[in-house]
């Protein structure tokens, strides 16, 4: 049996270029395009990894090429590249790899020569071929002899063969085995393990002495030595014994070793099995501990209330200690520590593990043991999470990762125990209504982070009553200062009935339209003299002096994803507003990308999480691009004491919400519609053909947009005013629909993107049903839109509601709706789901059914596969939306946009 721990050949990060050239890969094949595989490219050259080729078609034209010369650690990342399983697919993505790879070699070594000119005579074919390896021109002259050319391209297949391709019936296996006692060598120790039969394998003295490996086995061994050797020379003394079996080495060597040579050694197909604790071994690391500083504030203590809500700029002292893992060194360990950094060793048994050492960095940190400091809680909590933030005593390394140890709520912070540790709140004093368990919570967790001047973002799924928690959280948590809420036009009425319904005693006003309150001689923080006041995020840039005038106790962004773009007039406008306590209530913290979660998070706590540009290369780059799963949980890390999220689907939180039934309804094209879409296709692929740039990004989108307008009805394309009737698959199929909800009594959404889709829809369904469907969309006004809700939600209202997805997807409680039908699809499926929750939320008592439609064999099934493969991710990062399209090569676009096989029925069907 063979102990230690087998260093796969799984991905890793090779230098000099890092994953992240290639981290875009990662995608779906179908969303593959020559920028993706050009990425690719670009990290073998810079690697490196290139060799070169040469090919002899069936016409006797003899090409060189550069080939791409993958390693086996790079197996998954090839693997993501090819579209799909069959050997074509493979051959396809091989193909273009190895032309990209071609291209930029060629392109690098423009004006090199590969070998001295040659006075006079012909050149032989080697000579050609290496002068045609930098020459833009890869075919060699057809002036060659044939066979001459043809025999010599063999011998190059022959020799890019044999050096990455191995035929051996048995794989070189180099285990690192630890000293059995203090001051002894390691050793490294051969063994031999079967190609075909991983779990077969031998220490090589059993092998010398007769296993049941075939003879041929020890040739084979011997020459993967050699090549061992070769990249890792300072195990040559394997080579010099007729029998090698195992080799000493000191410990300075064994870290050289394995710092340096075990990577390049995996790539060559060694294998290599180090101790077990190897990968998790610790490094002294120098920790900060707070002084005491009392217990943690509950929400309902009244220690909380008198600390003024200090937060992250509360003063902390500290004082600086050694650790290993998570216990604190001792005396006599600093002394043995101090000693093996005398003796510059650079490993060394501590509470009997091994410890890696920097002489340098450790006496720099022992130096600093016992002395002590004073810091912001926010600074102390940046550190402890690898963002920087205190100052680090002299000689100790910025990179050096430094732990803090703290009691209260920063240790409750670290610990991820916030959450627990908070109080729930039952219904507050003033409170007209009852809150489930998860809203008590919830209230009770605003309160708490609000008394320590934290902001926090409460990110509950739609429907699960974030509102009431707020209203809440305003009677539970009283501060000085009136409740500032700033969200959109289309649920400021929805706010006051809710404030009205919950918290009667509250004193609201509102700030918009007719109730604006202006400047005049009257000063207008007297006149906001109120519990709550209510705005638009319209009106914030706009009226931001008036504003800045009232001492906020508390701001409130409903709907934050408003704040998304840290670069908005109305987001530097919410940034400058004070307010002790700061509060985000959204279903989506990140619609698009993570730079949307560092644009909320630094309203709320502004510095948290660094400038945007750290933040893009300590998070978002390696999250987006490279899937960085450390960064990911970091991130988490960071951000989860301060966001609040919970799931309705989550049967612990809510018991008694009804199911939602999903389901796409595939929707066959008219004559008419394919013809149409045929046409839009055809010229959009000759006008993107010839354009570049911002311009055929432009034509791309715009030819998007036609697209899916053709699938909705060709009149919606035309806007030639013409007929509806029996003209559109999909129109036919809202018709049926709409049929059986209506003869059933229930009610139902329609959530189209085009307005003017909508203007179309409602005079049509008015004939077809006999009753006017509602219609909001973004140019109705505020008065008018309360007035559709309340219509909709009363018993004898009508009973079909057409929404724009922009105007009506967010802010509004429809439950009297158990219908959704999205009529056309948009790319982020946040953005649907919100849209859907309209009517699937708390106060739902049927199940809702939820009708996505798409034209079969259109762009739209392409995105409903996208809004497929993004939905797990819609949490945290989703797709850019119709960029990816735009940036597609114009083979590729045409594959995306192309009708697929010829389903489609007859006009009028």
């Amino acid at each position: 049996m063979v102990s230690g721990r087998l260093v796969d050949d799984g991905p890793r990060t090779l230098q000099p270029v890092k994953r992240s050239a290639v981290a875009t890969i990662d995608k779906p094949a179908s969303e593959l395009d020559h920028v993706r595989i050009g990425e690719l490219a670009r990290y073998f050259v810079d690697a490196r990894r290139v060799v070169p080729g040469l090919t002899v078609d069936h016409k006797h034209q003899a090409r060189s090429w550069w080939w791409p010369l993958p390693a086996a650690s790079d197996r998954d990342i090839l693997r993501s590249i090819v579209p799909g399983p069959s050997l074509a697919d493979h051959r396809a993505a091989a193909s273009m790899l190895a032309e990209h790879v071609d291209a930029l070699m060629r392109e690098r070594l423009h004006g090199v020569a590969l070998l001295e000119a040659k006075r006079g005579g012909r050149r032989t074919v080697p000579e050609c071929w290496l002068a045609s390896l930098t020459s833009p021109d890869a075919a060699l002259p057809t002036t060659l002899d044939a066979a001459k050319v043809a025999a010599f391209a063999d011998e190059v297949t022959t020799w890019v063969r044999s050096g990455t391709a191995s035929t051996a019936r048995v794989r070189v296996v180099l285990r690192l085995d630890e000293p059995i006692a203090d001051g002894a060598d390691w050793h490294v120790r051969v063994l031999v393990q079967d190609s075909d039969e991983p779990s077969l394998m031998v220490d090589a003295p059993d092998l010398w002495a007769g296993s049941s490996f075939p003879s041929s086995a020890i040739g084979e061994l011997l020459l993967g030595l050699g090549r061992i050797v070769r990249i890792a020379p300072e195990l040559g003394g394997l080579l010099d014994t007729a029998r090698p079996d195992s080799l000493a080495l000191s410990t300075d060597a064994v870290v050289a070793f394995v710092r340096d040579r075990v990577a390049p050694l995996v790539d060559a197909g060694v294998g290599i099995a180090l101790p077990g604790w190897w990968s998790a071994r610790q490094r002294v690391r120098l920790r900060a501990k707070t002084a005491r500083s009392g217990k943690s504030p509950k929400a309902s203590g009244a220690d909380a209330a008198s600390r003024g809500g200090l937060g992250f700029d509360e003063l902390v002292s500290f004082t600086w200690e050694a650790a290993l893992g998570d216990r604190r060194m001792t005396k006599a360990d600093l002394r043995l520590l101090e000693e093996a950094a005398a003796a510059k060793q650079s490993l060394v048994r501590v509470r009997g593990q091994w410890v890696e050492l920097d002489p340098a960095e450790l006496e720099a940190m022992i130096a600093a043991v016992g002395t002590t400091g004073q810091a912001r809680a926010g600074d102390l909590l940046r550190t402890a999470m690898g963002l920087g933030g205190i100052a680090l005593p002299d000689g100790v390394s910025e990179a050096e990762s430094i732990d803090i140890v703290a009691d209260g709520w920063i240790g409750e912070l670290l610990d991820g125990a916030l959450h627990a540790s908070v109080a729930p709140i039952a219904d507050p004093d003033g409170f007209e209504g009852a809150l489930r368990p998860y809203q008590q919570r919830g209230v009770g967790w605003l309160s708490f982070l609000g008394r320590l001047g934290l902001g926090a973002c409460l990110a509950d799924d739609m429907g699960l009553g974030k509102t009431a928690q707020l209203i809440a959280t305003i009677l539970a948590d009283p501060v000085d200062g009136p409740t500032l809420v700033v969200c959109p036009v289309s649920v400021l009425g929805n706010w006051q009935r809710e404030l009205e319904r919950f918290a009667p005693s509250l004193r609201v006003k509102l700030h918009h339209g007719a109730d604006r309150l202006r400047a005049d001689d009257q000063p207008f923080a007297e006149r906001a003299d109120a519990d709550v006041v209510l705005t638009a995020y319209s009106l914030v840039a706009r009226d931001l002096e008036l504003l800045r005038e009232v001492p906020w106790g508390r701001l409130v962004l409903d709907e934050a994803q408003q704040v998304k773009n840290p670069g908005t007039a109305q987001t530097r406008a919410i940034r400058q507003i004070d307010a002790s306590r700061r509060i985000a209530l959204t279903g989506t913290p990140v619609e698009n990308r993570l730079g949307e979660l560092w644009s909320l998070m630094h309203v709320l706590n502004p510095g948290l999480l660094g400038t945007a540009a750290d933040f893009k290369r300590r998070f978002a780059s390696p999250i987006e691009l490279e899937h960085d799963t450390a960064a990911a949980e970091l991130l988490r890390r960071i951000t989860g004491p301060f966001i609040l999220r919970r799931l309705k689907t989550d049967r612990s939180i809510i018991s008694d919400l009804p199911d939602k039934i999903e389901q796409t309804e595939h929707c066959p094209l008219t004559r008419e519609q394919a013809t149409l879409y045929q046409a839009v296709v055809n010229d959009l692929l000759e006008r993107a053909s010839e354009a570049e740039g911002i311009e055929r990004r432009g034509l791309v989108l715009a030819g998007i947009a036609k697209l899916k307008q053709v699938c909705n009805h060709p009149a919606h394309f035309a806007r030639d005013g013409s007929r509806l009737t029996g003209r559109s698959g999909k129109l036919n199929r809202v018709e049926e629909l709409l049929d059986e909800i209506v003869e059933a009594g229930d009610k139902v959404l329609c959530f189209t993107q085009f307005a003017e889709w909508g203007e179309l829809l409602v005079p049509h369904l008015t004939a077809r049903f006999g009753e006017e469907p509602l219609w909001l969309h973004g140019g109705v006004r505020r008065p008018l839109r309360d007035a559709m809700v309340e219509r909709f939600e009363s018993p004898d209202g009508p009973r079909i509601f057409l929404l724009s997805l922009k105007a009506g997807g967010t802010g509004l409680n429809l439950t009297a709706a158990s219908h959704v039908i999205h009529l056309d699809r948009w790319w982020n499926p946040a953005v649907e789901d919100q849209a859907t929750d309209r009517a699937y939320r708390i106060g739902q008592r049927r199940t809702v059914l939820v009708h996505k439609l798409v034209s079969t064999g259109t762009i739209e099934e392409r995105i409903d596969a996208m809004i497929t493969s993004k939905r797990a991710l819609a949490q945290s990062v989703v797709g850019a939306g119709e960029d990816w399209l735009t940036g597609l090569s114009t083979d590729d676009l045409r594959d995306a946009i192309s009708l697929r096989g010829s389903t489609f029925t007859e006009d009028g069907a």
